[in-house]
């Protein structure tokens, strides 16, 4: 009996190794500016943060820190993706069919391109559904996170048409946009805002910052 060929295996490793360093560098050359973007904006943000929790905190809101942090991780988390979809293209064109799109990305491209085209179309409204029912019980449902980033995402892809950006308005991304912000959602669902139960009210206690105010109005009267 001869040898087994040896070269077969490290053929087939080194072609899982350039399919592996090819869906890193697409993925970094098409997120690469949100992600640093997003980075860059941390410490504003943390500081924008901070302030409005106190700015609420002061004017008797509820729920200050987390409405604070929500909001403020809702726009960090979407603008970049939105600045980079309203960025002109070189592709015009309309597609209307549901999920023709998504089976030609799947059975043409690259799974590299593959990867990175799904992959951003997830991530797009991820921010909005991970963070709109933690910030607000009246969007703690998967139903009411589907209906915001779907509207959110139709609008994003009309704009796309109108302004004529070179860009495929596609339902497909439609589709993408809203399931990421489900999935989002569901990540997030032990933090989400609770409903107030029935002769309940979302109002917080009154604390010890709330009796200073009370006593500093008794004293100016």
């Amino acid at each position: 009996m001869g040898r087994r060929p040896t070269t077969a295996p490290a053929d087939g490793l080194s072609h899982a190794r350039r399919c592996h360093h090819d869906r890193v560098h697409q993925a970094w050359n098409a997120w690469g500016p949100v992600v640093v973007a997003a980075v860059v904006a941390l410490p504003a943000a943390a500081l924008l943060a901070f302030v409005l929790a106190r700015l609420r905190d002061r004017r008797g809101h509820p729920f200050p820190r987390r409405t604070a942090v929500a909001d403020v991780a809702i726009v960090i988390g979407t603008a970049p993706w939105i600045w980079m979809i309203l960025t002109p293209g070189a592709g015009q064109g309309v597609q209307l069919v549901p999920l023709l799109d998504l089976v030609d990305q799947i059975t043409r491209m690259s799974p590299g391109a593959t990867f990175v085209q799904i992959g951003g179309n997830l991530l797009v409204f991820a921010a909005l559904g991970a963070m709109l029912p933690v910030r607000s019980a009246r969007f703690a449902s998967l139903r009411a996170v589907a209906a915001v980033a779907a509207t959110a995402s139709l609008t994003v892809e009309i704009l796309q048409y109108v302004l004529r950006l070179g860009r495929v308005s596609s339902v497909d991304d439609v589709i993408l946009n809203t399931a990421g912000a489900v999935l989002a959602a569901l990540a997030t669902r032990r933090w989400w805002m609770p409903k107030p139960t029935a002769g309940e009210s979302a109002v917080r206690p009154p604390g010890p910052e709330d009796g200073r105010r009370t006593r500093g109005r008794a004293t100016r009267r």
